[in-house]
């Protein structure tokens, strides 16, 4: 794993130790930063089930104002520290230690992107997605990362699913307010 571009290009991250966390591929992260490459620069991002910090980290040598990173694993609180360290993007940054939903229920923040990359098959999509629409601002966008076959909702809290990506059978599914889509359509 490697940051792709922007002001940490090339920094090698470290991976979290273990089988209960999968990272996203380089080919995927590339993927995806290319569909949002225009709303990256200054917005508030949210990593949530942040893992190796690496999209959040992405997001930050690109530009992105802060990033909340949140993991309740300790090993993916040390290694998101680690990397954010190496990379030099700590000081735009906070780890949350603390469950996902603990998070979205006391959080006050407000974010422009969020990526969330729970893990698959257990159910946490479809009970974090609603947990995340009141965080999200008025132009933001939520970028979910599942199994082909493990789709999330297509609508919830006033969010639509806008597009999907497929690689293989991993899928980013993104979501954006209605309004929002219903004005793009206009």
């Amino acid at each position: 794993m490697r940051v792709i571009t922007g002001s940490a290009r090339g920094r090698v991250l470290l991976p979290v130790a273990g089988m209960d966390v999968r990272p996203t591929t380089d080919k995927v992260k590339e993927a995806v930063f290319s569909a949002i490459q225009f709303e990256v620069e200054g917005a508030r991002v949210l990593d949530l089930f942040c893992g190796s910090g690496q999209m959040g980290i992405e997001a930050l040598s690109r530009g992105a104002q802060s990033c909340v990173f949140v993991d309740s694993s300790r090993a993916s609180q040390d290694v998101t520290k680690k990397n954010l360290t190496t990379t030099g993007l700590m000081k735009q940054a906070r780890v949350a230690a603390m469950d996902y939903q603990m998070f979205l229920k006391s959080s006050k923040d407000t974010f422009d992107l969020v990526f969330l990359d729970p893990p698959y098959s257990k159910g946490f999509v479809q009970e974090a997605l609603p947990l995340i629409a009141p965080l999200v601002s008025a132009n933001g966008v939520i970028l979910c990362e599942h199994e082909r076959s493990d789709q999330p909702p297509l609508s919830f809290g006033g969010f639509v699913r806008t597009k999907e990506y497929r690689y293989g059978r991993i899928s980013i599914s993104a979501f954006r307010r209605q309004d929002q889509k219903e004005e793009a359509q206009e």
